[in-house]
């Protein structure tokens, strides 16, 4: 069974957002790895303050590609675990064959699927932005109060803004809507997977996770959803947190399927 474990980040946080979930699982015996998108790799008020000018040009295909090349770079296939476009990305990643398992936490819209009303809305500040698709955007203290963790403690809501959210190209949501990367539903060689969605998700609605899961059960491997009550968007550092990430982590060694030769990148 591999003992290696891939965390993949989403929109407008990077690889701090992991630490929690990253030390959990490595007191549970696990190597561990939370790599960054490219030119996200620094602390999140550096990033805000002045983040890289190649940021703005980054697309979900290179993310998908960076992703590929760590994977080939282990010496074992891993499981693959993914928070929002990141767990987008571990569909992507999946459908190359790519990791033993994999789970996609609150999974962004994913293509071929329709955006339902809340990621609509919750996407408009990108869209409604004609020039989105060559920037670099941040997201606002409002909306990550009243959006992206609406469950979080009253009052606490400025401080883990300053401690986590990073800027992210406006073009990975562009990539989702605009000649997207397909995902092949029916894929004989894909891994299990496990989607995870929150009843209160504003970003990603539960019923857009259920959607996804819908088109991903139609591949030959094991494919489970699980939809938690009362959480948010925020669910992988909102309190109670460890419920989910146990969850996850349980399914994917429960469900890895064997991996009998190291994992090529496949970079497309």
């Amino acid at each position: 069974m591999s003992k290696t474990i891939i965390l993949i980040h989403g929109a407008w946080l990077n690889s701090a957002s992991w630490d929690g979930v990253k030390r959990r699982y490595e007191a549970a015996g696990h190597r561990v790895l939370a790599p960054d998108w490219p030119h996200d790799d620094r602390p999140p008020a550096e990033l805000r303050r002045a983040p890289d000018p190649a940021l703005a040009q980054l697309g979900q295909r290179e993310i998908v590609d960076h992703y590929a090349r760590i994977i080939a770079d282990q010496p074992e296939v891993p499981i693959l675990i993914g928070h929002s476009l990141g767990g987008v990305i571990v569909q992507h990643l999946l459908d190359r064959g790519l990791g033993v398992s994999g789970v996609s936490i609150n999974p962004a819209p994913t293509p071929g699927v329709p955006i339902h009303p809340h990621a609509l809305r919750s996407a408009l500040p990108v869209f409604l932005d004609p020039l989105s698709w060559r920037k670099s955007k941040v997201m606002t203290r409002d909306f990550f109060r009243t959006r992206f963790a609406q469950t979080a403690p009253s009052g606490q809501h400025d401080a883990l803004y300053d401690r986590y959210i990073v800027p992210t190209p406006g073009r990975v949501y562009w990539n989702g809507v605009v000649r997207p990367m397909k995902i092949r539903w029916d894929n004989p060689v894909r891994p299990p997977l496990l989607m995870i969605g929150g009843e209160l998700d504003l970003i990603a609605d539960a019923s857009m996770t259920r959607a996804i899961y819908e088109k991903q059960r139609r591949a030959p491997s094991r494919t489970d959803l699980r939809i938690f009550s009362g959480r948010s968007h925020w669910t992988c550092l909102d309190e109670g947190w460890e419920e989910v990430a146990d969850a996850a982590l349980n399914w994917a060694v429960s469900n890895a399927r064997a991996a009998t030769a190291r994992a090529a990148a496949q970079v497309a």
